[in-house]
């Protein structure tokens, strides 16, 4: 096995004892392998381990990959933010995108995703704590986002994704993960019917799962440091 396979066992059995103690199902979480910086070797390592999601932060670098490994069949996620003028590399190359915080990013992704594919799968990306640093709409206007972005055609909007700001101890990251599940909720009884929950990391997955967490991402502990 590779170093990259026993990372990903690791990561699979820290998910699993999570969600022991949270009594959810070790099925009820996904695991995003972050394989930015690395290059398509690393991937193909951990494809050969099992996993088949990817994210990528860096728009030209991970079209470069997933061009690169078309012959595998992976689901490759753009979790890094997006300008105007990368829109239609997005829109082309990804499966899934979870950093959604503007109407016109989303106008723009749905006109130019390719009528040939699938509808693009969309998180709204929330500032849940307000990071003056960290990108996402704000809790209060996530709703109506979600619901225009619904509208638009060649996209589906399956969750939220936040970034909070890193959290001294498990406590203090529960606290600002339930105010994501919370809003997830909220916007679950207003009517839409989203099913991702994308929240959670190497350092943090756990307080996540225990919030609720659907899909954590994990880049440094599969993979190792980056340069």
């Amino acid at each position: 096995m590779t170093m990259i396979a026993d990372n990903l066992q690791r990561i699979h059995d820290r998910i699993a004892q999570a969600c022991q103690a949270s009594d959810r199902l070790p099925t009820s979480v996904g695991l995003l392998a972050v394989s930015k910086t690395f290059g398509p070797d690393a991937v193909v390592q951990a494809h050969a381990a099992g996993q088949t999601a990817f994210g990528e932060n860096y728009i030209q670098e991970a079209v470069d990959k997933i061009t690169a490994l078309t012959h595998l069949p992976l689901q490759w996620h753009c979790i890094g933010p997006i300008q105007s003028n990368k829109t239609r590399l997005v829109a082309t190359h990804f499966d899934w995108v979870h950093t959604v915080d503007r109407l016109k990013i989303a106008q723009r992704l749905s006109e130019q995703r390719p009528a040939h594919l699938p509808p693009l799968q969309v998180c709204i990306q929330v500032n849940v704590d307000g990071g003056p640093t960290k990108s996402g709409v704000a809790p209060a206007e996530a709703l109506a986002l979600a619901r225009e972005v619904a509208t638009l055609p060649r996209l589906q909007v399956r969750g939220l994704m936040c970034i909070p700001e890193p959290a001294p101890d498990f406590v203090a990251a529960c606290v600002v993960f339930a105010r994501a599940r919370a809003l997830f909720d909220d916007i679950n009884s207003a009517g839409m019917a989203l099913d991702t929950l994308s929240m959670g990391m190497s350092a943090d997955l756990e307080a996540a799962i225990a919030s609720g967490s659907t899909l954590v991402r994990v880049g440094s502990a599969i993979f190792g440091e980056r340069r």
